[in-house]
């Protein structure tokens, strides 16, 4: 895979933790990998995830590219877990969220 430029390894990095939210709230759908269809599909957003994280490592931070990745994993599979699943949307809890968002948006302004 060519190296990307910044612009592009950022949107990368932004489906990289999509499709961490898609094997994350897939996990629930395989019943322990008992379920062959949810569990093929959370097994290739795995791979699809990590594969897209590595491709932007080549011209991110690892550090900063690994807490983004991870924010975002974070805070989609909250938000679907409140919509799908009615988890608790508590205050506390959407604050909490609201934190991670946060340090996400520091850490996209102040690397390059």
């Amino acid at each position: 895979m060519p190296v990307l430029t910044p612009a592009a390894a950022w949107a990368v990095l932004l489906v990289a933790g999509i499709c961490e939210v898609g094997w994350a709230i897939g996990l629930k759908y395989t019943e322990g990998f008992t379920r062959l269809a949810p569990s093929a599909w959370t097994l290739a957003a795995m791979a699809i995830s990590v594969i897209l994280l590595g491709w932007s490592l080549k011209t991110l931070p690892v550090g900063t590219a690994y807490a983004v990745w991870t924010g975002i994993g974070a805070v989609g599979t909250a938000l679907l877990g409140m919509a799908l699943f009615n988890e608790s949307r508590e205050i506390a809890r959407l604050v909490s969220i609201g934190l991670i968002v946060a340090g996400i948006v520091g850490l996209k302004l102040v690397t390059k």
